[in-house]
């Protein structure tokens, strides 16, 4: 297993591909294996904050009948 040195990184402040660590860790996003993948970071980031809101909703309203991405849950 390699320590990320070797991996790609995207800088959250610059917008940047970086490889290894060129930037202090709260600015990066990764690690990501090739310069592609990491450019594709903010899209990631994105996609994963809507599904950890769209889960925390349906928690929040567990029981409560007002959310229904459940096909099943009318019966």
């Amino acid at each position: 297993m390699t320590d990320g040195s070797e991996k790609y990184w995207y800088n959250l402040k610059t917008g940047e591909v970086e490889k290894g660590f060129e930037s202090p860790a709260p600015d990066r996003a990764g690690p990501f294996d090739t310069p592609e993948e990491a450019a594709k970071a903010p899209e990631v980031i994105r996609g994963r904050s809507k599904a950890w809101a769209d889960e925390e909703a349906r928690e929040d309203s567990w029981g409560t009948g007002s959310v229904s991405d459940d096909p099943g849950a009318d019966q």
